[in-house]
């Protein structure tokens, strides 16, 4: 999984319900939250750059099997991905 924005990682830990996260502080309020993954590449506090691996997919805390959790957030609120990976 790659980052889709310059970042700052926020949490990078298990987190009931996701399994192992990422997420990552973007600024202005933006938040990326990668979820169910097998390797978390990144720590707290680490500058992440657009297009970077940050995770590996996995099946951490799913009950699927391996997937990708992905949430974009604006302060607080989720956003539809698409529009923003259309991009």
């Amino acid at each position: 999984m790659r980052a889709v924005h310059d970042g700052r990682v926020l949490y990078s830990d298990w987190f009931k319900g996701y399994g192992k996260i990422l997420i990552v502080d973007h600024g202005e309020g933006y938040y990326t939250l990668f979820g169910h993954t097998s390797a978390l590449l990144k720590s707290v506090g680490e500058e992440v750059r657009g297009g970077e691996t940050v995770a590996l997919v996995g099946d951490t805390g799913s009950l699927k099997g391996p997937c990708l959790y992905f949430e974009i957030r604006q302060r607080g609120r989720p956003l539809d991905p698409l529009e923003w990976l259309a991009n």
